[in-house]
């Protein structure tokens, strides 16, 4: 018994064109907040003045997220939007889901930083 053969999927123009310009977006977002992570650093100027004692090791880990958890994140949604739109399936949501996660990510990282000095506010 041969089966017939399934008609291919028809490109979809307006999905790919959104998600490329979404991911386009996403990924200048991502660049402009690795660059903020290293101003992250100046949350430890108060550290050992004054008797502070900031916890260098969830300042450490909060830096490390906000300088490369925008970047993972940004790569994964490039990765899965483009299996998708191979796929010819809708993928315009991969970019925007990975926008809102990358600035998650970024704020989670200097909440971290943040909250390694005593007495800080975020």
């Amino acid at each position: 018994m041969n089966r017939p053969a399934r008609a291919a999927r028809a490109p979809i123009v307006w999905d790919i064109v959104t998600s490329s310009v979404l991911l386009a977006v996403g990924v200048v977002i991502a660049g402009a907040l690795t660059v903020f992570a290293f101003f992250l650093v100046f949350a430890s100027d108060s550290c050992g003045s004054g008797g502070t004692v900031c916890d260098t090791g969830r300042m450490g880990a909060g830096f490390l997220v906000a300088l490369l958890g925008p970047a993972i994140v940004t790569l994964a949604a490039i990765v899965v939007a483009i299996v998708l739109m191979v796929l010819r399936r809708v993928s315009f949501w991969i970019p925007i889901a990975g926008i809102v996660l990358t600035v998650l990510v970024w704020l989670a990282g200097a909440g971290l930083v943040v909250s390694g000095v005593p007495g800080a506010t975020f």
